[in-house]
């Protein structure tokens, strides 16, 4: 078993754009030890959330190579791919993705279920539980606030055990209260029990919460901080954002 959760080699990720070719990540080296908590930051259009989707195996990189705990993913079929990601890979972004005729419990258990797995109630309610909702698993998210929402949400990304937490902008449609809670309950997963988390933010607040952050210009690495608080980041980001083209 490695050490590192994923790791990134030379990765580029090139689309094409009314007839040209545009660079979303170049030539993108990065490794994301376990048990910790990073967060990706940059101007806008600078390749956060690409690069995010190379990782989690959402998207197939153009050159390059993406491992997550020992595996390739740029050589696995899409089935396996799907099969990874389903098991070993969770997901939380800024739209919570509830399905809204279902309860909180059958939402968190919807994973298991679309993996041919039954799910086990006492699991499901632990997840539950350990996001401070283990009272509210009958509730409908029409029922529930938005920080509640996404608490489900989250929920359900834990529910597989997963070996890497992925979050796009996971604190992005709620309050700064609510999102500090979430934030803690993302802290506390990497502190208590060693995941590792991944999460693109245009926040200095919630970066501040991260071990590290990588900063992205242009599809490229432009440094990192690591254990800084929320004015040094936001200092460092107006000084990126501010950068001539």
């Amino acid at each position: 078993m490695t050490d590192h959760a994923i790791q990134l080699r030379s990765v580029s990720r090139h689309y094409r754009s009314g007839g040209g070719r545009v660079t979303a990540l170049d030539d993108v080296t990065l490794t994301f030890p376990r048990g910790t908590f990073t967060a990706v930051m940059g101007p806008s259009g600078s390749g956060k959330s690409t690069l995010l989707q190379c990782a989690a195996g959402l998207d197939r990189p153009t050159s390059g190579s993406v491992t997550v705990g020992g595996t390739e993913l740029t050589k696995l079929s899409e089935r396996r791919l799907t099969l990874l990601r389903r098991e070993r890979i969770g997901f939380v972004f800024q739209a919570f993705n509830l399905l809204p005729s279902l309860t909180a419990e059958q939402n968190v258990a919807l994973p298991l279920r679309l993996a041919g797995r039954r799910p086990k109630k006492a699991r499901v309610r632990e997840v539950l539980r350990q996001v401070g909702l283990g009272e509210r698993a009958g509730h409908r998210p029409s029922q529930l606030s938005g920080g509640q929402q996404q608490r489900v949400a989250l929920a359900r990304a834990l529910v597989t055990r997963p070996e890497v937490l992925f979050g796009d902008e996971p604190t992005g449609a709620l309050d700064s209260q609510t999102g500090r809670e979430v934030l803690s309950l993302l802290r506390d997963m990497v502190d208590t029990d060693a995941r590792t988390v991944v999460m693109v933010t245009h926040d200095p607040v919630a970066a501040s919460y991260a071990d590290r952050v990588v900063f992205l210009v242009d599809g490229r690495l432009h440094g990192e901080l690591t254990g800084a608080p929320a004015d040094a980041i936001a200092t460092r980001m107006t000084g990126l954002e501010a950068a001539p083209c």
